[in-house]
């Protein structure tokens, strides 16, 4: 198996071939290549855009909403949506492809740092440029062993005089790595469930886990207008009265969004676990896990049904299981 690789001459051998200095050698021809040329972004500063943002976050500054936009939001206008042809001058991407040449193929985010020069305001259009700054590795680390990339990413904007000015810029960090051996059924057998990170109790969620202990499954209501809430809270966000109360749920609803944990390890888990945002049938939604997926796993739309586990004197959880 032979292809080229990022100077377009370089061979990629068999895989039992690679080594830490095959993928060395990629990453100096990566780094050697320099800054990318700037990618435009695809549409200039928009109050359209800015507005979605502003309500996805629940940002209510109202600079933002005259023309300037949110800092926050520099990666935004040059992310690449699903246009994969985009990537292809991207240092990361570039370098993530020789580690997955390499059989890192797993993908774990480690840490962003981005700074602000100066505001962006509606109408300026914006470029990207990014280069590779490094390649560390190989380290092992909790989900396996692998390397990580740490690319420079720098906005621009142009000027009238014809050079550019430099509006953000970004360090981004990320781990390529080779997932570990999952546990054997040994290991399993020995996860203590008493040992899970327990959940928060306060006089204002005390109803709620008196109410697991009980075989029932209980949503916060307000007893001045009747609005259900979850999770409970001492006010109601719709009137403001302080005046809680609660009705008991059917227990039955619909998988609305889930994800499969898999790393890092969690305490008193066995993994990988389910974990979904359940909608009720009375119109609120909670977090739960799945409990015993169907082959095939969870999909969005399964009816579920709560199950209560108790896992001590002190704590029983509200779970799910697809109905059957």
């Amino acid at each position: 198996m032979t292809a080229p690789g990022p100077s377009g001459d370089a061979v990629v051998p068999q895989a039992e071939e690679f080594s830490r200095d095959w993928i060395m050698a990629r990453v100096a021809e990566m780094q050697a290549l320099g800054e990318s040329a700037p990618k435009p972004a695809r549409d200039p500063i928009n109050q359209p855009m800015i507005n979605n943002w502003l309500e996805a976050i629940g940002e209510t500054d109202p600079r933002f909403t005259a023309g300037e936009a949110p800092p926050a939001m520099a990666q935004v206008w040059t992310m690449d949506g699903l246009d994969v042809s985009r990537r292809a001058s991207s240092p990361l991407h570039a370098t993530m492809k020789i580690l997955d040449d390499a059989g890192f193929t797993s993908v774990l985010g480690t840490n962003c740092d981005q700074e602000y020069l100066r505001p962006l305001t509606v109408g300026e259009e914006v470029t990207l440029s990014a280069r590779l700054e490094s390649v560390v590795g190989p380290k092992k680390t909790g989900v396996g062993e692998g390397y990580f990339i740490t690319t420079q990413n720098t906005w621009r904007v142009a000027k009238e005089d014809g050079t550019s000015e430099v509006v953000a810029t970004m360090l981004f960090r990320v781990l390529k790595f080779k997932p570990g051996a999952r546990p054997g059924p040994s290991a399993e057998a020995t996860v203590d469930r008493t040992k899970l990170v327990r959940p928060q109790m306060n006089r204002d969620t005390r109803y709620f886990w008196d109410g697991t202990a009980a075989g029932e499954l209980r949503i916060q209501r307000c007893n001045a207008c009747g609005e259900l809430r979850h999770p409970p809270g001492p006010m109601c966000p719709s009137c403001h009265a302080a005046d809680r109360g609660y009705v008991v749920a059917s227990g039955r609803g619909t998988v609305f969004s889930f994800l499969v944990h898999h790393a890092p390890q969690l305490p008193g888990k066995q993994l990988p676990a389910t974990l979904a945002l359940i909608e009720l049938e009375e119109g609120v939604r909670m977090v739960g896990e799945v409990l015993s997926p169907p082959e095939g796993g969870v999909q969005i739309g399964d009816p579920v049904q709560v199950v209560f586990e108790r896992i001590d004197e002190d704590l029983t959880l509200a779970q799910w299981e697809v109905a059957r």
